[in-house]
């Protein structure tokens, strides 16, 4: 490949800028099927990488009878899901999030809702609807909690002034009803993957939070998504130099179902954190969404393959 006419970092969906072969992840089965209930959030973030808040709708709401219509196609491609996953935006935003909930846990499927656990999740009919969720269903519905960090001032200042007692508040009222909890933190202030973990230890025992810090699927610790920082292309040749496998990357096992807003119908993207780029977009149906992912984005660098994260549980 080294006599192609070079081009810029991550521009071109074959090869990189040194000329060499760009990795791509095949289909090997998905476990989680994603839907993006909608961008907007109640709050804004400092560096939020869907670009959540509450003007943007570019990701409009999802309704529950496009979720049903996509669950009835996981039996028909015979695709091993066992988890739905809900994000936004913040998914209790959305009106019809409880119906979305109750569909995917009623077709025998685990459900993983991501939220910041403050107002929309603490209104009255969503936390009788979760209640009654959680009577009938128990542990198969998790909420995972964003909480940045367990320093409330670094928390604040990536969410806004105030809003980590208002998360904690949340997540009491969760362990106070039983609910299986999670949590998602940042990496972005410099502390080790030790020194988090033994602070959200620190927390959840003071807190009596049952989740396990030092599980990675319970505590997840995010790597900060800046595409301005420079990150290196993966290659056909890094799996060995890393020694990892396509297998490990997060689209070989998870799809991403979103309505932008002014389409008339869903699509199914490769990845949940890429969902303005439209070379990630795969198609209607999952059929269409079984096609191979080429790793041609800064995030598919540092986030999944260097990083080694996994939005699911």
């Amino acid at each position: 490949m080294n006599d192609q006419t070079p081009v810029a970092k991550f521009s071109h969906p074959d090869i990189t800028a040194k000329g060499e072969r760009r990795a791509v992840v095949h289909l090997a089965g998905v476990r989680t099927l994603w839907f993006n209930t909608g961008t907007l959030c109640n709050i804004t973030c400092a560096n939020c990488y869907i670009d959540s808040s509450p003007e943007n709708d570019a990701l409009v709401y999802m309704t529950a009878p496009e979720v049903a219509a996509y669950l009835d196609q996981i039996p028909e491609r015979g695709w091993p899901v066992g988890e739905i996953g809900f994000t936004g935006g913040e998914p209790f935003m959305n009106p019809q999030i409880l119906d979305m909930l109750r569909l995917s846990l009623e077709r025998g499927f685990n459900v993983l809702v991501l939220t910041n656990a403050m107002r929309p999740m603490m209104r009255k009919r969503v936390q009788d609807g979760l209640l009654a969720l959680r009577a009938e269903f128990g542990d198969r519905l998790v909420l995972r909690v964003s909480l940045d960090h367990f320093n409330p001032d670094l928390h604040d200042e990536e969410r806004g002034a105030g809003s980590y007692d208002i998360t904690i508040k949340g997540m009491d009222w969760l362990q106070e009803n039983g609910f299986r909890m999670a949590l998602a933190g940042r990496t972005q202030w410099g502390d080790s993957d030790a020194q988090s973990r033994a602070g959200y230890a620190a927390l959840f025992k003071a807190r009596g939070y049952d989740i396990d810090a030092f599980d990675p699927a319970a505590t997840v610790l995010f790597p900060e998504m800046d595409v301005r920082v420079d990150v290196p292309e993966i290659t056909t040749e890094c799996w060995g130099i890393l020694h990892k496998s396509p297998g490990d990357v997060m689209c070989a096992t998870s799809r991403m179902v979103v309505k932008r807003k002014g389409a008339d119908s869903p699509v199914v993207l490769a990845c949940t954190l890429l969902a303005y780029d439209k070379q990630f977009e795969l198609g209607r149906t999952l059929q269409e969404a079984e096609a191979p992912v080429k790793l041609n984005h800064p995030h598919c660098a540092k986030f999944c393959v260097l990083g080694g994260a996994s939005c699911s549980v």
